[in-house]
């Protein structure tokens, strides 16, 4: 069998860790209703000084919802860098995202050169893998206010 490509996308030196994913308080912004994640290493703190940061930021910033459900990230990556991975549910099945950034500094939008570019990493994934299950059983659902609530009380908390 031929080669496959794909050894350059991992250093040799990369060890792989896990992180947590822990639910937080939600968040209301005008046109939209948001679960939040908190997403680090075990090793790595995320206070609640840095949450409310997060969160002020978002409720400072002109986002444009229209009556939507989704969920927040607050993924710290290291003890100076983090995003902050804005998710809301669109179209009935599409996963919509805004993407802010911070390295020692505010949070600002962050976007890729090119036309290929990053999604999720690995251990974002494990939140969004949950939250398309639980957006799908709302979809299956009556679909009434009390699917919503069912909906957002729906979380994800673990080892990714």
């Amino acid at each position: 069998m031929t080669p496959l490509p794909g050894g350059g996308s991992v250093a040799d030196t990369y060890r792989h860790v896990s992180k947590l994913v822990t639910p937080a308080d939600d968040l209301r912004l005008p046109g939209a209703y948001l679960k939040w994640y908190d997403l680090r290493r075990a090793d790595l703190e995320l206070s609640e000084e840095e949450r409310q940061q997060a969160r002020d930021f978002l409720v400072s910033t002109e986002l444009s919802f229209d009556d939507e459900l989704g969920f927040v990230i607050l993924h710290k990556c290291t003890p100076t860098f983090s995003f902050l991975l804005v998710q809301t549910w669109r179209g009935e099945n599409e996963l919509w995202e805004t993407v802010f950034a911070k390295n020692d500094g505010p949070f600002q939008l962050h976007t890729w050169p090119g036309n290929h570019r990053g999604t999720f990493c690995v251990w974002e994934m494990g939140a969004v893998w949950h939250e398309a299950q639980a957006w799908s059983r709302y979809l299956a659902s009556e679909r009434d206010d009390e699917a919503r609530k069912v909906y957002v009380q729906d979380r994800f908390t673990g080892v990714v």
